[in-house]
């Protein structure tokens, strides 16, 4: 069992095959697919969001090598606004995505605190690790905020072509440390 997650303005539910309707409408747009893994089909079909989460994202969560959630707002609950995903794995554990009209208010960060949390606190992994293109510099500055170093560089193949990228990652050790530091500062 998944738990429903929440930050000062959202909520993290575990993701629903009903969620799809609301993913094909906010997900098919190049500026939030293009940085995504090459395995993300573009042009994005239009029943792209029904079977991804009926064929990969469900059965992965059933079988425990992931947690995903939709993100919603606190004040919008009905409407899905993004997801986050964490997945079992050696070298890629997190990966998110959120709707054009809510870029630039820091919701993702909270999301990803939140997801974070979860993999450390609940989850119990000792390291967490994402890939993400250099050019992806909204999603760079929100590893920089949690804390993340990066390990190593290398190309990877994203929806937009092969592109220089980074690998970073945080212990849990770091994390907590982390953590501590963001409250006495708040």
């Amino acid at each position: 069992m998944i738990a429903t997650l929440t930050t000062e303005r959202l909520v993290l539910r575990p993701l629903e095959l009903s969620d799809a309707a609301d993913c094909q409408l906010l997900f098919p747009r190049w500026e939030i697919v293009r940085y995504l893994a090459k395995g993300v089909p573009w042009p994005y079909p239009p029943d792209g969001a029904h079977v991804f989460y009926r064929d990969v994202a469900l059965p992965a969560m059933e079988r425990g090598e992931a947690w995903h959630w939709s993100l919603r707002l606190k004040t919008a609950p009905e409407q899905m606004i993004g997801s986050i995903a964490l997945l079992k794995g050696d070298r890629l554990n997190r990966g998110f995505w959120l709707g054009l009209p809510w870029h630039g208010q820091g919701l993702m960060s909270e999301a990803v605190d939140a997801a974070t949390h979860y993999w450390f606190e609940v989850l119990k992994f000792p390291v967490l690790r994402a890939h993400k293109a250099i050019a992806n510099v909204a999603s760079r500055c929100i590893s920089e905020k949690q804390g993340m170093r990066v390990i190593a560089r290398e190309d990877h193949d994203y929806v937009c072509g092969r592109l220089p990228s980074e690998i970073w990652e945080i212990t849990a050790e770091e994390w907590k440390r982390n953590k501590a530091k963001r409250k006495e500062v708040t």
